[in-house]
């Protein structure tokens, strides 16, 4: 399985995540912040999309349009479905030739998604407050962008 990596700011700490999470069993990584918010990392397994084999190499693009990947994760990252209006940004972009999926959902949650192998990557980052959002939203974007996983995965085992 690849490894993601992202970028943290200082205060950030990495918390136990339990299978019996109410986010479900695919949440993978957990940090918080008191004073900043929290993010979850949820890696879960592209034949929950589609029919493609376990050797898969699949990219989210394959998948589905963005507005369908968020709203089928909604459940788990946000607690309930998404409304239309819900989503404030959304955007495709490319690292290093792989796509993501990038989206700003009410209030002020920022989330990164992205498909490599046969899993899909979303980190999800919750600020405590609006208020939180308005003073450290840029700094919360930046680990938003930070959410990076190799597609030359197989070369790093």
């Amino acid at each position: 399985m690849p490894r993601y990596t992202f970028k943290v700011r200082p205060g950030w700490e990495e918390t136990p995540v339990s299978i019996a999470d109410l986010g479900g069993t695919e949440i993978d990584l957990r940090f918080a912040c008191p004073e900043e918010g929290s993010l979850q990392v949820v890696v879960a397994p592209v034949l929950r999309f589609a029919d493609v084999g376990y050797n898969a190499d699949v990219r989210i693009t394959d998948l589905n349009k963005p507005e369908n990947i968020i709203s089928g994760f909604a459940p788990e990252l946000f607690g309930r479905p998404l409304d239309d209006e819900d989503v404030l940004e959304q955007r495709v972009l490319e690292k290093e030739g792989v796509p993501y999926y990038e989206w700003q959902v009410k209030p002020h949650n920022l989330v990164s998604a992205t498909a490599v192998g046969n899993r899909v990557f979303i980190l999800n980052i919750t600020p405590r407050s609006s208020r939180t959002f308005a003073k450290t939203g840029e700094s919360l974007r930046r680990m938003q962008e930070s959410f990076y996983v190799p597609a030359d995965y197989k070369k790093l085992t």
